[in-house]
């Protein structure tokens, strides 16, 4: 566990290293020195320049004539004016000087916007300020994210942008924290300027670097640590404005050549040693002299993050704990199957003390399940299905063995109507929506296990209470001719319904069971109808044996 948790930090010198020698740094500093060039007679407060080549990249350079910098936040509400409410976030604040500079310029941005939502692959750049900006646009590009369409922010030099709610709206999604990349020098004033500020939080990965050495740090908590650490620097007057084409360009050379002895550093802490390594490649003296205390703190810090995201983010754990509230609930529809009723009508009748027994993990299933789907639909948006395939079936069997025991519980006692429209909570339309956006889905059960499978329409006893109060409806004398002819078509076409699942084996046999709502739901309409009623469906009910068959799997539809 602790070799892994190494990785993390030691994996920063790796990824450092590939970015250096890529070329990339290089070449967007190049850009942005020619925008600054090109701008120098420029009147605007920003500027930019998109360059596209052959092979479809685009590349958008942000520049500013604003130097001046303070801390200040301006605080967000989730309202109509707020052009990144689309994060779920209530409330978060953004650097009042880099806002109001975008807010300056959003109705040129929007236009920019629209045209760039079409490019394929698409860097945004800036320094300083215009970095700034250039992450406040590219989360606005994110807004409309799709699978064959890349997003890079690559910044050099810029102070943080927003404080901790809004890093946690972005690093709560991988696919948006990993399209921004900061380049950052300790010795910059620029960057270490919004660290005063506590509620600051970084997000994206940090490119730490220094004339002679570099590394990456993800863990917003490890970037903010380090920044604090190195706040002292200000004050003994190291801080300067830095070449950031001189580091660049060294370290794309460093990198080429393998240019690099660290020293040897020892720790009993493989997770201590592996940071003070990444410390050591900025090859600054002052962070070479932390203290063993300094890196505990930053590693005891680290494990709190990591411990915290697993939690929130990975629950598989939990999910095991849901598997366990399922196994009870297939319990208790064998118990009531053998008592010829079925666990629908069972939990819905309330008869026997056992019926009582799957409320609580009905409960605790529901709950579980509403915050997963809530926690999906947060943003970044996302073409199909939010889930792997793992969270995607096991929402799937939750929504098919637990939306019947709703439904029971919706219509016990009678007098409410209409549970798809006016009862149905919204985390299982979500689910099935996603279900039916997945292909790898799509394939039918077919004939096999049918005497085990779950009824894949989770809505089917609604359909089923529904048609019951439609016989209510044909046999009473209050309702007018209208509302019996409207009775009458809900009828017909819930036995074409029926008939197309039967057809497709996608009903469970547990229906057919004597105490069933479903064969009160048919001795009541074959009254209505009488015993001459000559459909498909029909001539299925009317011969019992019939059953038997469609539970084997062996009945031959015509």
């Amino acid at each position: 566990m602790i070799q892994n948790e190494a990785k993390v930090f030691s994996g920063g010198l790796e990824s450092a290293s590939y970015v250096a020698s890529s070329g990339i740094l290089t070449s967007l500093w190049n850009l942005i020195s020619d925008l600054y060039a090109e701008a120098q007679s420029s009147n605007q407060n920003l500027f930019w320049k998109t360059v596209s080549n052959e092979s479809g990249l685009t590349v958008i350079t942000f520049g500013t004539t604003q130097n001046h910098y303070q801390p200040d936040l301006l605080p967000f509400l989730n309202t109509d004016d707020n052009p990144f409410k689309f994060i779920c976030s209530n409330t978060f604040s953004l650097n009042q000087s880099a806002f109001s500079l975008f807010n300056q310029y959003r109705a040129q941005l929007r236009q920019l916007k629209s045209v760039t939502d079409l490019e394929e692959a698409v860097i945004v750049t800036g320094h300083g300020v215009g970095g700034s900006i250039a992450s406040l646009f590219t989360l606005w590009l994110l807004k409309k994210m799709y699978p064959n369409k890349r997003r890079l922010c690559i910044t050099f030099g810029s102070p943080l942008v927003g404080d901790q709610n809004f890093q946690n709206a972005i690093w709560r999604r991988s696919n948006w924290n990993s399209c921004f990349l900061h380049v950052a020098s300790l010795l910059d004033p620029l960057v270490c300027s919004s660290i005063s500020n506590n509620s600051y939080g970084p997000f994206g990965i940090f490119f730490l670097c220094s004339y002679y050495g570099s590394s990456c740090f993800e863990s917003p908590v490890s970037v903010r640590i380090i920044l604090n650490l190195t706040s002292h620097l200000n004050n003994q007057g190291l801080q300067q404005n830095c070449d950031y084409g001189s580091i660049v360009e060294n370290l794309h050379r460093k990198a080429i050549c393998k240019d690099f002895d660290g020293p040897n550093i020892s720790h009993s802490n493989l997770l201590q040693e592996s940071l003070a390594l990444q410390l050591c490649a900025l090859r600054l003296p002052q962070l070479l002299q932390l203290q063993d205390t300094d890196l505990e703190n930053l590693v005891v810090e680290h494990k709190k993050e990591v411990l915290k995201q697993k939690i929130r983010f990975i629950p598989n754990k939990k999910l095991h704990k849901m598997e366990v509230k399922m196994v009870i609930l297939e319990w208790y529809k064998k118990h009531s199957e053998k008592r010829g009723i079925g666990y629908y009508d069972s939990f819905k009748d309330q008869t026997f003390p056992v019926d009582t027994d799957p409320i609580r993990s009905v409960i605790e299933l529901n709950y579980y399940w509403q915050d997963i789907v809530e926690e999906a639909e947060k943003p970044p948006p996302k073409e199909g299905v939010f889930f792997g395939d793992q969270w995607l079936y096991a929402g799937t069997d939750y929504r098919r063995m637990v939306e019947p025991l709703n439904i029971a519980g919706y219509y016990r006692g009678g007098g409410r109507r209409d549970y798809i429209n006016k009862g149905r909570p919204k985390h299982y339309k979500k689910l099935e929506k996603w279900l039916n956006e997945d292909k790898k889905s799509q394939s039918k059960d077919g004939m096999n296990n049918v005497e085990s499978i779950l009824t894949l329409d989770s809505c089917f006893w609604a359909h089923v209470e529904e048609a019951r109060i439609s016989c209510q409806k044909l046999k009473a004398t209050e309702f007018n001719v209208a509302e019996k002819l409207e009775a009458k078509n809900s009828l017909d076409e819930f036995e074409e319904y029926v008939y197309g699942s039967l057809k497709d084996y996608a009903v469970s046999p547990e229906i057919f069971l004597g105490g069933s709502s479903f064969m009160r739901w048919w001795g009541e309409y074959i009254g209505i109808k009488g015993a001459s009623h000559d459909t498909e469906f029909a001539n299925f009910m009317k011969n019992p044996t019939n059953y038997e068959k469609y539970r084997e799997g062996a009945y031959k539809f015509p």
